[in-house]
């Protein structure tokens, strides 16, 4: 049945989403993701042809010039963040591609049903769990899981979603542990999360991995979920993995099919194309008054 909001933007159901993942494989093309923290970035990225875009409170953190793991931080609310800039921003200017919202599972103040009924009726087509606590170790993960804020809540919202909601969902895991557990819960796309991107001003100066231990700890996530999920779809994102070239790198070398930027596509950029305009700019001829 043809999607009667197809042009004008969202929302496409849970299964549009999927077929529209799948076309993109049988072309043998990559699955690329973007995650957009503006609408002029929203629309770039539509633009260049990627096959989702997300929206989560890092990106707007990112293009005030800040770390993307502001975003992690008691700096705003997390969900209300990524809905406004759904609401003003991005989806006023998406034309046709689906629209992700990032939702901040364990956030105690929301009752998740409620919440994801206004996500999907704000227009988006499906849900990431960003801020995630999947990134999160040692005695502070320790105690958000002992207090009821942790993964688990993610994995149960991404039930809920995929259940009930009849939403699309792409999901961050850090072990494969949760990629298990994920694909078990339904999650529709896995995004094999290595780290904090590494690059630019406001990047990490240097990945915890390098480049051939992403790899190995990405295919170890795809191998846990395929074995609940054959045909789920695995993307890499993050650490060492910045550049076209990286995510080529980790699809040869793993199970992965695409990849998901976010400060690789569009802080990196904006600050290389900025910083080199205005250099160009600054070298222009002037006729001097004497």
């Amino acid at each position: 049945m043809p999607n009667p909001y197809t042009g004008i933007g969202n929302p496409y159901t849970r299964s549009e989403v999927n077929e529209r993942l799948r076309d993109t494989l049988s072309k043998g093309e990559p699955i690329i993701v973007a995650g957009a923290g503006s609408g002029i970035s929203a629309k770039s990225i539509e633009q260049g042809g990627a096959d989702l875009i997300i929206i989560y409170a890092s990106g707007r953190f990112r293009m005030m010039g800040h770390g993307s793991i502001a975003g992690m931080m008691a700096y705003g609310d997390a969900n209300a963040i990524a809905m406004e800039i759904g609401e003003y921003e991005v989806l006023p200017v998406v034309q046709e591609i689906p629209v992700i919202c990032g939702v901040h599972a364990s956030d105690p103040r929301r009752r998740m049903w409620h919440w994801l009924l206004q996500v999907k009726n704000m227009g988006f087509s499906g849900i990431n769990n960003f801020p995630t606590h999947t990134i999160i170790d040692g005695h502070f993960r320790q105690s958000l899981e002992e207090t009821n804020m942790g993964v688990q809540k993610e994995i149960d919202c991404v039930q809920l979603a995929t259940s009930k909601m009849d939403l699309f969902s792409i999901v961050y895991v850090a072990t494969p542990e949760e990629a298990m557990k994920m694909a078990k819960a339904g999650a529709d796309v896995i995004i094999a999360h290595v780290g904090c991107t590494v690059g630019g001003s406001i990047g990490v100066s240097d990945a915890a991995i390098g480049l051939d231990a992403a790899a190995k700890a990405t295919q170890a996530i795809c191998e846990a979920a395929h074995s609940i999920n054959k045909d789920i779809i695995i993307l890499s994102h993050g650490g060492p993995i910045a550049t076209p070239s990286d995510a080529a790198y980790i699809n040869e070398h793993t199970d992965t099919v695409g990849f998901v930027g976010a400060s690789s596509i569009e802080r990196l950029a904006v600050e290389d194309s900025i910083t080199e305009l205005t250099r160009e700019f600054k070298s222009i001829p002037v006729k001097r008054i004497k």
